[in-house]
């Protein structure tokens, strides 16, 4: 769920930049940061993400600059008059002393301030060209959302490849431990019978009947039997690649099977009492936990 989209846009009047970020989460949380004014924009944002998004912590940034390319400008009458006004006030002034006046030319009321301003500032106060250039900043927001979604599916395309490969290693593991099982049945009898003659060594009275022995094999058996885990490990490997498989999100879904997948392998590892089935049983939980970490980035 990890990805990264940004795009530029502007309408002459004002440009803007679109920037998304995406990073693992259990749930959608979608945090906006944007100018004062374009409620509509975040609102509408906000749903089409929660739509297209199952999963993921998502920061969506909007920023609205002045356009500076070559704004059109305007004459603000009412600082115009104000300027002339003062200018006549001083020219009178003057001339009632005996001071020459020269004309004011008109560049230099231009460039008294407030005289001139940027056109668009009447444009941007009607609520009409306000919505169409809201349309166009959203317009641009579904495309970054686009783009954003095109980087977390290619994500997604590496971690089916990663997570296909550890349930391979998991159901080789299985096998690799269904055989330890199996050494350690065969050496089950003769390891008994050998802490036996070492109980009697040692100077212990017991004596076991062929049938105690046989019960205490039996016991053994049942106690240290982990066909069951084995067998549900299997078929969690199976499980997992249906999902994989499959189309729509599966996050939820992977994450409660390693889930049960850990849970098996626990119960493997605190009846493995032979060391070539502790092995197996580790290194199953160590391929399990890899893919918990990977199952967490999946939506």
């Amino acid at each position: 769920m990890t990805g990264f989209a940004s795009l530029e846009g502007g309408d002459g009047r004002a440009a803007w930049r679109w920037e998304l970020r995406s990073v693992n989460g259990r749930g959608l949380d979608l945090r906006w940061k944007g100018p004062e004014g374009r409620d509509g924009v975040e609102k509408a944002f906000r749903a089409s993400a929660a739509a297209r998004l199952g999963r993921g912590s998502v920061s969506a940034s909007l920023r609205i600059s002045r356009d500076t390319g070559q704004p059109a400008m305007r004459i603000n009458r009412a600082a115009l008059g104000a300027w002339l006004s003062a200018a006549m006030e001083a020219a009178e002034a003057a001339r009632s002393v005996g001071l020459a006046v020269a004309p004011i030319a008109p560049d230099a009321l231009i460039l008294r301030p407030g005289v001139m301003e940027p056109a668009e500032d009447e444009a941007d106060a009607g609520p009409e060209a306000r919505a169409a250039q809201d349309a166009l900043i959203l317009a641009d927001g579904e495309a970054a959302l686009d783009a954003l979604i095109a980087a977390r599916e290619a994500e997604g395309a590496a971690l089916h490849d990663i997570l296909a490969a550890q349930v391979d290693r998991v159901e080789a593991l299985a096998d690799q431990a269904e055989a330890a099982a199996d050494a350690r049945a065969a050496e089950a009898g003769p390891a008994l019978t050998r802490k036996i003659d070492a109980l009697k060594a040692a100077g212990a009275p017991a004596e076991l009947s062929p049938d105690r022995l046989a019960q205490e094999l039996a016991l053994l058996a049942v106690k240290g039997d982990v066909r069951e885990e084995l067998d549900r490990l299997r078929a969690h490997a199976t499980a997992a690649r249906r999902l994989l498989a499959a189309a729509g999100p599966v996050g939820r879904k992977l994450d409660f099977l390693v889930q049960e997948f850990n849970r098996e392998a626990n119960t493997l590892c605190s009846k493995a009492d032979f060391t070539f089935l502790t092995e197996a049983g580790l290194e199953l939980k160590t391929v399990i936990d890899q893919m918990r970490e990977q199952a967490q980035n999946i939506e």
